[in-house]
C-alpha cells in the first residue's frame, strides 16, 4: 500500500523550532520529488517547500525562506522540513505529497497531515 505518512508536528512558542518528517511506504522516494503545503483554519492551502529527486534543488515559498529548510535522505525514505524561528503565522496543518517534479499542477500521494501550532 502507497503511503507517505508527517511527523513531528506539535506546540511550539515563537521564535521556536519543529522538524517535521515525511516518510514513504510502498513506494521508493528516489524518483519523486517531494513538497510540503500548509493550510491554516479559514486559508487556502499554499505550498511552502519542495525538494527535487534529481539534484535535490529546493524552493520555498517567500514567507518561509531563511527560516525553513527542507532535505532529503533516500536511504530512510525520508524527507524533513527544519522549522525555524517560527511565527504565529506558521500554525496550520503540514502536509506531505509526492510528484515526479516541483513544478506540477497536481501531485500522486498525500500524506494525512500533522498540526503545527505556534503560540505562547
Amino acid at each position: 500500500q502507497v503511503q507517505l505518512g508527517e511527523s513531528g508536528g506539535g506546540l511550539v512558542q515563537p521564535g521556536g523550532s519543529l522538524r517535521l518528517s515525511c516518510a514513504a511506504s510502498g513506494f521508493t522516494m528516489d524518483y519523486y520529488a517531494i513538497a510540503w503545503f500548509r493550510q491554516a483554519p479559514g486559508k487556502e492551502r499554499e505550498g511552502v517547500s519542495c525538494i527535487s529527486s534529481s539534484d535535490r534543488s529546493a524552493y520555498y515559498a517567500e514567507s518561509v525562506k531563511g527560516r525553513f529548510t527542507i532535505s532529503r535522505d533516500n536511504a530512510k525514505n525520508t524527507v524533513y522540513l527544519q522549522m525555524n524561528s517560527l511565527k504565529p503565522e506558521d500554525t496550520a496543518v503540514y502536509y506531505c505529497a509526492a510528484s515526479a517534479t516541483c513544478h506540477q499542477n497536481s501531485y500522486d500521494y498525500w500524506g494525512q497531515g500533522t498540526q503545527v501550532t505556534v503560540s505562547s
